[in-house]
């Protein structure tokens, strides 16, 4: 187990107890309230693709109370060509092709696309990745649920122009501040069912 600073164990130990804390609130939702706030999402990131014009998006398969619903895939890829996440043995996510009805059950209660798999830097091709969270703070600094997946795929985006990165949340998941590790990159925005689209594209990219 790696040695932490003070500062470091701090840090863990504030991520551990405020995605614990996101999670239980999130499970709280009822079904009807997960609706409506996925519609108002939905509408929000349409307006989104409409005006950025993205040719593909890397986004996911909400699962339960994840913000955004179950139809999202289907929703975008009336607009774009639309790239899913496969989870690999290693946490690190591989990419395929979004087709209507080949979704199929994957590790840990995912959803996966069955599409030949494009490698994990097929993400790079992306204009728009919408990336799930469970909470974002304003300086875009994005807490997932710990695998570190996406801290990965943030990393591997083109640099020094990433394409445009979203996170979508619930609301109530936009935070003063989000524990961050020197490994984290931020999002350029993201969207909430009542406040909408925020974008912070000053927000600091480095490698």
């Amino acid at each position: 187990m790696p040695d932490l600073t003070g500062d470091e164990e701090r840090s863990r130990a504030a991520k551990i107890a405020l995605r614990s804390r996101l999670i239980t609130a999130r499970r709280a939702l009822s079904p009807e309230d997960r609706l409506v706030a996925a519609a108002r999402l939905q509408d929000q990131i349409l307006a989104l693709v409409r005006r950025e014009h993205p040719a593909v998006i890397a986004a996911y398969v909400p699962i339960g109370p994840e913000p955004g619903g179950s139809t999202l895939p289907s929703f975008l890829a009336a607009h774009a060509e639309v790239l899913l996440p496969v989870l690999l043995p290693s946490g690190d996510l591989d990419w395929a092709v979004y087709f209507p009805l080949t979704l199929a059950p994957g590790p840990r209660g995912l959803l996966e696309p069955g599409g030949p798999r494009l490698g994990v830097t097929a993400v790079t091709a992306a204009s728009l990745v919408l990336v799930p969270a469970l909470a974002v703070d304003r300086r875009g600094m994005r807490m997932g649920r710990g695998g570190g997946s996406y801290d990965r795929v943030l990393a591997r985006l083109p640099f020094p122009e990433p394409p445009l990165t979203v996170a979508l949340l619930h609301d109530g998941e936009l935070i003063d501040a989000v524990p961050a590790e020197p490994h984290d990159r931020p999002v350029h925005g993201w969207i909430t069912p009542s406040g909408g689209l925020t974008l912070n594209r000053a927000a600091e990219w480095t490698k």
